[in-house]
């Protein structure tokens, strides 16, 4: 068997040149597991509205591990010891942290899985590959559960300015065009440093960590909350479940084996066995457009005008408010569609519903971002600040939303 040369080098629109640190990471990316982050779109139904953001979960991972080797550099230039275990553990991590998202990225969750997040699918996959590769990902599987005692190391996989967030907020806002997520990561990753096992931001970086903030506030209500993608996403998240909810009823619907799988059983993480674990690691995207595109001719009535509205980019209308949607609003639209299409209440409940959507750019928890000062002292990011807005930002901003039929459907 020709070996083959594992320094390969990764061109990136947003860092240039992206190098994989070693054999073991090659290995992991070239793994079926991970190459198939390239058929998950980072952004789910977003490019319904942003048409540029098709860039998948495999870009997001590689620039996380990117920026993962230049925090570990940043770190041990300033004295902090990373032995090389340790630093291997670390880009594994980052570089898993995704793998277990589903089709779409966040669809899954809410439709066709019982009740599994997909940091608990990451798992799943990592701790396959863990007896996969010989033990290999054992320190990696400790610091993404973070259960490793150096809790620094842990806040670099997942705190409130982790490497995942440093990424995904340039990359989005790069794939979207907008320009109010562009954060300097270059400037955040140089002023980190470490105190007392604790990841810490140096005086100087303070106005870095303070545009983070913001910048993460503006891209989740005009990006990752928009009202379109919001729809697409319920519509999607709808199609599958009446999917879900005809093959219950003995209703043979076409699709890939991968879906046949999850549509007919309820897979909740008990019974997430290694038959589920393999035929999640088959499903992406494309199962679900594919199905989709033969959906949208089906004899339900449901399931065709879900598929319909999806693929046409013909959506419900959705109306965002600052206080709860009354009762009897859901009502009259339930009432209308029922009379309009002969359809029972259920049926109509699937086009008519509400829902709530929050925004919290900062949390007060043990997970603060803190900033060190020349003297040694250390502070919250929000008490360190003279940006009075940065108070507001820790307080959630709860939105309420309805979406129900335009006149033609």
């Amino acid at each position: 068997m020709i070996s083959k040369n594992k320094l390969k080098i990764f061109n990136d629109p947003i860092y240039g040149f992206i190098t994989i640190p070693n054999s073991t990471i090659f290995n992991l990316i070239e793994h079926r597991y991970f190459q198939r982050l390239r058929r998950i779109s980072q952004m789910g139904m977003s490019y319904l509205v942003y048409p540029g953001a098709h860039h998948t979960r495999f870009h997001h991972a590689l620039g996380c591990m990117h920026l993962m080797q230049k925090a570990v550099q940043t770190l041990r230039f300033k004295g902090v010891d990373i032995s090389k275990a340790e630093e291997e553990a670390l880009f594994i991590a980052i570089l898993l942290h995704d793998i277990g998202h589903g089709p779409f990225s966040h669809a899954m969750e809410h439709s066709i899985v019982n009740g599994i997040s997909h940091e608990e699918i990451s798992l799943l996959f990592m701790e396959n590959l863990n007896a996969e590769f010989n033990g290999t990902l054992t320190l990696a599987i400790e610091i993404f559960k973070g259960n490793y005692k150096r809790k620094f190391l842990c806040q670099l996989i997942s705190s409130q300015l982790d490497m995942d967030r440093a990424d995904y907020l340039k990359r989005d806002s790069f794939y979207t065009g907008v320009s109010e997520g562009n954060i300097n990561t270059e400037r955040l990753i140089t002023m980190l440093n470490v105190v007392d096992d604790s990841l810490v931001v140096e005086e100087k970086g303070i106005y870095s960590v303070e545009k983070f903030l913001i910048a993460r506030r503006f891209m989740y209500w005009q990006v990752y909350l928009h009202k379109t993608g919001l729809v697409a996403e319920q519509l999607l998240i709808r199609m599958l479940q009446r999917a879900k909810e005809l093959v219950s009823n003995g209703v043979k619907l076409q699709s890939s084996k991968a879906l046949d799988y999850f549509l007919e059983n309820d897979v909740t993480l008990k019974a997430f066995n290694n038959e589920a674990l393999q035929l999640f690691a088959q499903l992406d995207d494309y199962d679900i457009i594919s199905a989709m595109k033969s959906w949208q001719f089906h004899d339900d009535f449901v399931l065709r005008n879900l598929c319909e509205m999806i693929i046409n980019r013909d959506l419900l209308k959705i109306k965002i408010k600052k206080k709860p949607i009354k009762k009897d609003r859901k009502h009259s639209h339930v009432k209308a569609l029922v009379e309009k299409y002969d359809i029972s209440e259920i049926e109509a409940n699937y086009f008519v519903f509400t829902g709530e959507i929050s925004n919290q750019a900062y949390e007060l928890n043990s997970q603060n971002i803190n900033i060190l000062y020349k003297t040694g002292k250390i502070q919250d990011i929000v008490k360190a600040s003279d940006q009075l807005n940065l108070k507001a930002l820790t307080k959630p901003v709860t939105k309420y939303f309805i979406c129900y039929p335009k006149d033609k459907m």
